[in-house]
């Protein structure tokens, strides 16, 4: 009887020290999992915003001219996390220098200008990203490139705010004069 005892009480301890132990494993996960998500959660996230464009010519006024220069002199940069493309908002909507990257078009933004009004028409949700052009925008078959090539490019989707600096990068130019439109993928 005493060893039956023994063993009921081993199996009782090796029960409990199991649950325990499940337990601690469950707890440790459950913890790792939530400052995993809490840390996420903290940082990046994903929204739906409409994406217009804005270059050279429809600029106002026209040119390469910026409200709040963070990294640029004037409207530019390649789309890297290093040298993100400028973009502009509503007002002051976003935190300035703000860099934002939009997953379609494989390229990182930087907020350093504003739009005056509505932004085309579209007071909130929307970013204007900068498109490109120069002095020749001014002035057909380069004009109506430029505009063509940002209207070819508006919709909704996806923007990423406060993104990671390692996401995938085409430098290519969105619109390179006289009359070249890159966009986004597939293009």
């Amino acid at each position: 009887m005493r060893s039956r005892k023994r063993f009921r009480a081993l199996t009782l301890f090796t029960s409990v020290a199991a649950a325990l132990g499940l337990g601690v494993a469950l707890l440790t996960a459950t913890a790792g999992v939530a400052a995993t998500q809490s840390s996420a959660s903290h940082h990046m996230s994903s929204v739906t915003d409409y994406v217009t464009f804005y270059g050279y010519v429809d600029n106002s006024p026209p040119g390469r001219a910026i409200a709040h220069p963070c990294i640029h002199q004037q409207a530019g940069g390649i789309g890297t996390y290093s040298n993100p493309v400028t973009f502009a908002e509503v007002g002051a909507k976003g935190p300035w220098c703000q860099i934002i990257y939009i997953p379609f078009l494989e390229k990182y933004f930087i907020h350093e200008d504003q739009c005056g009004g509505s932004c085309g028409g579209v007071p909130n949700n929307h970013v204007d990203l900068w498109m490109g052009g120069n002095a020749a925008s001014l002035h057909n078959p380069e004009k109506s490139a430029l505009l063509n090539c940002e209207d070819k490019w508006t919709q909704h989707n996806t923007i990423i705010t406060d993104p990671p600096s390692n996401e995938p990068v085409d430098s290519t130019a969105l619109f390179t004069p006289p009359t070249t439109c890159h966009g986004g993928q597939g293009d």
